[in-house]
């Protein structure tokens, strides 16, 4: 220490000089260096999630996330370890990899085997959802919708295509889907005695609605001067036209009922 004030002493200008510079970059440093609230902890992980309505959590566990985890261990590089949790119609795999590995080239091999093994899963199975994540990544603010007199179809529909839609504009932010409420659906009532009179299941009714209810590309029509966009009424745009379709000759005598939940 004392030899440091003698070197200051014989050398005014110099230490001058370093105090100017330390004066002059020191805020520059302090304005250009990243500030986050939550340190980056490097640990990439994956998140799939497979969605078949109305299969219980056994059966997505045993027929979808099982398989699909199988699958993974074959075809991905660097995985660390994996998770799964399997609900209603719901089944979620989080991939963790190894610190390092490359992101991308794991998440274009869980895209790549995702849509592969979309042919072994049961009938009418749709590709998963893929999101990245990491360690670093949690949440840390949670708003919640109330509404008096609304219910919670119109909360939800609020929530994701009204509230949702402007805060993922935020720099940042990462916003999930909103969760809880009901999402719309359509649910039917058949009579089953009329049903079983004629040989007929339920599965019958599903694939008449589905083969009726077409998407077609028609075209245009050119009537004199004026040329018309055509649109066939094979696809209803409202709930209550399902019920006027064109009847199918084995099921006309069912009375079908619609309804929102």
């Amino acid at each position: 220490m004392f030899a440091l004030v003698l070197i200051a002493l014989r050398r005014p200008y110099t230490f001058v000089v370093l105090a100017l510079a330390i004066f002059i970059v020191g805020p520059l440093a302090a304005m250009r260096t990243p500030i986050d609230i939550f340190p980056d902890i490097r640990i990439p992980v994956i998140s799939v999630i497979w969605q078949y309505t109305g299969l219980p959590p056994d059966q997505m566990s045993g027929r979808i996330s099982t398989p699909f985890e199988r699958v993974l261990t074959t075809t991905v590089n660097d995985i660390e370890h994996m998770e799964a949790s399997s609900y209603n119609g719901i089944g979620i795999i989080k991939i963790f990899f190894q610190p390092g590995a490359d992101i991308r080239t794991a998440n274009a091999q869980v895209t790549a085997v995702s849509q592969t093994i979309v042919k072994q899963l049961p009938p009418g199975a749709t590709p998963p959802l893929i999101l990245n994540y990491n360690a670093s990544t949690v949440p840390i603010i949670q708003l919640a919708l109330s509404g008096q007199g609304m219910s919670e179809q119109s909360l939800a529909d609020i929530g994701l295509n009204v509230i949702r839609t402007p805060l993922i504009t935020v720099p940042g932010a990462a916003i999930p889907y909103p969760f809880g409420g009901k999402s719309r659906q359509v649910q039917i009532d058949l009579d089953s005695a009329a049903l079983q009179a004629r040989g007929l299941s339920g599965q019958d009714v599903a694939n008449a609605l589905a083969a009726q209810n077409l998407i077609t590309p028609v075209g245009t029509q050119k009537i004199g001067n004026f040329e018309y966009t055509i649109q066939l009424n094979n696809a209803p745009s409202e709930l209550e036209a399902l019920g006027r379709l064109q009847r199918w000759p084995r099921v006309k005598c069912l009375h079908v009922y619609f309804y929102l939940v």
